[in-house]
């Protein structure tokens, strides 16, 4: 539904009511013609008084002027005068028309719509079983303008199959074709301009709204529609009601005042108003009094250009105001054709002239056409005198005239088709139509509409009546330009109308109550991210990927594990090379001194290879650091374990000999000494790796550690690393080096030394207890620290057994050898010799303190 416009109090100033002899206007509201148009247009407005005291089916009295239904009314006849002067459109028919006032009231509209069904030159209706071949006085009806006519005129003009072209009712339900099937018109429908609606706010970020609408099919159909299209884009409406219309003994004042209260929360900055023109002045009136704060007003098109509203004083104070208005055509001779109509309306030759020619029936039923409009005369009419309406009327009155064309088949020379018309023949010709008006292509759609774009329009006050100001436009997508906009807040800032705030980046929504406008912000953990800016949980990371705290994306997670060039990393590489150094140091010190008392004490070659076996512990250290392969992780273990079990080994048959020596009979002793020497001591050596081998080779075949990436241990990436898949099959590899050292421990702990012997037991009880203190302190260490580290634990375990061998059995014999050479003797190795008197030793103490 469109409202009456803003031209009305523009031209207030510019045309004034006559006090001389009255003017013929209301006369040029008829033409006889070929075939007749009939017209519906607001001419005058009927007062509340004689609406609530009609109490017999008499006549309304219009007392009151609109200046737009004139001009509209102006608008018909000039595109029918207009076609009437082409060739091209119907070359040799003339065109009529019969223009009355519908005093904006639905009672008033059904006269003359029950005039138009007359039949021709005549006002009578029969009644008949087939009107097929009725001709009633016109061919079709354009109007009227308002939806609330609309729905009476639309089902009476339907069933009879008259076409009718509204230039103004823009009500969603006139679309349905079961019930209006002869309706159409040059207006989108309330729906196109509801999306716009919803548009405009969804992208100036006004989620919570008001929504009213007036207290008639026109108000509850958008609010309806407006509700949908709201909870689809994601728009609450935090309060929704409805404009009482004002009626006598009704109790509307009081239905408005429970309105103000919702209104004024300060949450609420949007108003969508859904109302008639006379609801909305009738509202308006009323929260003026009351001092409503100011918000922002989004006006339907039947109130936003309306001089009803747009007069009120204090208007200015309610806020801003903004609504779309469709987008027409200019029709620049229009400013003509007005001022030279005005001007014969004045001419009382042509007057007289016009009731000569122009004399019906019509002034005898419905009385004078429009009264007030004799009482207009010509001053200083403006230049333009353009409405968003006045185009519809006019393309209307084109469309009729295309449908007739195309019915009676018109050419260039003519139109072949004699017989006269009937209206439903030409609403045949009708459905999806194309048509021409000043210059501009328009179609019917099977519903009967047309698009068009719209402008979307901005109050701007700088006198008593607000000026329309263009600030976007909407053609299917809405395009503001909001540097254009000025609003009511201070600095001009662009109000806030939300019931929660916006939600910061790698925040959801967590809804409370009943609307999902309302709600708390919630942080996305780490781990998850937020992917739309709407959603109300957060979105979880896939396995291979990582967020931050409050992210909105997530990132691959990098492969980890022990590089080489890790702090830790070093630190133990600088350890190995120390241990290292000091086994081959070792190893070729005792090479050298082979033959040696010391060296052969030690046991000659087996503590050679002794040496050898802790050097390979060294290196198997390396497969730890790294990105782990199958490979590596089947080795680490094996290659790791099996040179220390040699070197535990040859450390078992030192201590089986110190054993051997000082605890048993002497009897015992050489039956035992062969046994602990020569071959079958290596065969010792090569019995304890066979066992030890048979058990990794078990851990490997049984449970073999595998390659697997953890994307959950570690919080930004995946962590590789060799898993073992038991335990216990990974504790009962370290059984054959645990039972030796702990066999090497009893066998020299409790071992009393000889007096003037090197005592070698309490190395090899030093150089267990190191193997022990190191692996008892690995296992906690292992469970505890992060997976990542575990490799590196274990690097610092084998090395440090490596160092604590060598620094408890081997480094005291280097020192012997290399600063000590008089002790290297076999009395002192081997007894049966005095002790010569030199300074004190690690590792000979007690002796030597005998000696001194």
């Amino acid at each position: 539904m469109l409202g009456s416009g803003v031209l009305g109090l523009s031209l207030w100033t510019l045309l004034h009511l006559r006090t001389g002899a009255p003017s013929c206007l209301s006369r040029q509201l008829k033409m006889k013609g070929d075939y007749v148009l009939g017209g519906l247009f607001p001419l005058g407005e009927a007062g509340e008084a004689a609406l609530h005291s009609r109490t017999r089916p008499s006549s309304l009295v219009c007392t009151r002027f609109s200046w737009n239904g004139l001009l509209w009314a102006l608008a018909m006849k000039m595109a029918v005068e207009e076609i009437n002067n082409r060739l091209d459109l119907l070359p040799g028919l003339r065109l009529g028309y019969d223009l009355f006032d519908t005093c904006s009231e639905p009672t008033v509209t059904m006269k003359p719509s029950l005039m138009f069904l007359a039949k021709a030159n005549s006002h009578d209706i029969a009644a008949y079983c087939n009107y097929t071949q009725y001709q009633p006085r016109v061919l079709a009806v354009i109007g009227p303008h308002s939806s609330e006519l609309a729905l009476v005129t639309g089902k009476f003009f339907g069933f009879f199959l008259m076409p009718q072209v509204s230039y103004g009712a823009s009500m969603d339900l006139l679309s349905t074709r079961e019930t209006f099937p002869s309706f159409f018109r040059t207006v989108p429908s309330d729906r196109v301009q509801l999306v716009a609606t919803v548009e405009l706010l969804q992208q100036l970020g006004w989620n919570w709204v008001a929504a009213l609408g007036s207290d008639d099919e026109y108000g509850r159909q958008g609010l309806s529609i407006f509700s949908g299209l709201a909870a689809a884009r994601g728009i609450c409406i935090a309060h929704e009601g409805l404009v009482p219309l004002p009626r006598a003994n009704s109790p509307w004042v009081g239905k408005v005042q429970e309105l103000l209260p919702q209104l004024n929360q300060t949450s609420i900055q949007v108003v969508l108003l859904f109302a008639s023109a006379r609801a909305a002045h009738t509202f308006f009136s009323h929260i003026i009094s009351r001092r409503l704060s100011p918000k922002v007003w989004v006006a339907s098109e039947a109130w936003l250009t309306s001089d009803l509203v747009m007069g009120l004083p204090g208007m200015a104070e309610v806020g801003t105001v903004l609504g779309f208005l469709q987008r027409g055509a200019q029709l620049p001779e229009f400013s003509q054709y007005v001022k030279t109509h005005l001007a014969l309306a004045a001419d009382p030759a042509f007057c007289t002239s016009l009731g000569e020619r122009e004399q019906g029936l019509e002034e005898h039923v419905v009385g004078p056409r429009c009264p007030q409009c004799d009482d207009i005369t010509l001053q200083n009419v403006p230049a333009r005198l353009q409405h968003h309406q006045t185009f519809s009327v006019y393309a209307a009155v084109y469309s009729v005239a295309q449908a007739l064309h195309n019915t009676l088949g018109c050419n260039a020379s003519g139109c072949p088709m004699q017989d006269p018309v009937k209206p439903w023949q030409v609403l045949q010709n009708m459905y999806n139509m194309t048509f021409h008006a000043a210059g501009q292509v328009l179609r019917f759609d099977s519903s009967g509409n047309v698009d068009v774009e719209y402008d979307l329009k901005l109050w701007v006050w700088r006198g008593p009546v607000p000026e329309l100001h263009n600030v976007g436009i909407f053609n299917g997508s809405l395009w503001p330009e909001r540097l254009k906009m000025r609003w009511h807040t201070p600095d001009n800032q662009e109000p806030v109308s939300q019931c929660s705030r916006q939600c910061q980046e790698g925040q959801v929504r967590r809804v409370k109550g009943f609307h999902s406008c309302c709600y708390d912000c919630v942080d996305c953990e780490a781990g998850s991210y937020r992917r739309n800016p709407d959603d109300p949980t957060c979105t979880p990371c896939r396995h291979d990927q990582w967020s931050p705290k409050r992210s909105t994306r997530c990132f691959h997670r990098r492969p980890r594990f022990l590089t080489w060039g890790e702090p830790a990393v070093l630190l133990l590489l600088l350890l190995l090379g120390l241990a290292l150094g000091l086994v081959l140091a070792t190893l070729g010190l005792f090479i050298r001194h082979r033959d040696s008392p010391l060296v052969q004490a030690s046991g000659g070659a087996l503590a050679c290879f002794g040496l050898v076996c802790l050097g390979l512990v060294c290196l198997s250290v390396l497969l730890f650091p790294g990105q782990p392969s199958p490979a590596r992780c089947l080795a680490q273990q094996p290659l790791s374990h099996l040179p220390l079990t040699g070197c535990l080994s040859t450390l078992f048959l030192q201590a089986a000999e110190t054993f051997v020596e000082s605890e048993l009979p002497p009897s015992w002793a050489d039956r035992l000494w062969g046994c602990l020497r020569g071959p079958r001591a290596w065969l010792a050596v090569l019995l304890a790796m066979l066992v030890e081998a048979a058990l990794c080779a078990w851990y490997l075949l049984a449970f073999p550690p595998e390659v697997v990436t953890d994307w959950r241990v570690l919080p930004t990436e995946a962590l590789v690393h060799c898993r073992t898949r038991s335990w216990v099959s990974f504790g009962l590899v370290h059984t054959t080096n645990a039972i030796l050292a702990f066999l090497c421990f009893l066998g020299t702990f409790l071992v009393q030394s000889q007096p003037g012997r090197y005592n070698r037991a309490r190395g090899l009880t030093f150089a267990m207890l190191a193997y022990f203190i190191t692996w008892v302190s690995f296992v906690p260490l292992l469970a505890n620290v992060e997976v990542a580290l575990r490799p590196a634990v274990q690097m610092g375990a084998f090395l440090l057994c490596t160092l604590g061998i060598l620094a408890a059995f081997h480094l005291p014999r280097c020192y012997l050898l290399l600063w000590q050479p008089g002790l290297n003797t076999p009395e002192f190795f081997l007894g049966g010799a005095q002790i010569p008197k030199v300074g004190m030793v690690v590792g000979t103490e007690e002796a030597q303190g005998k000696n001194e």
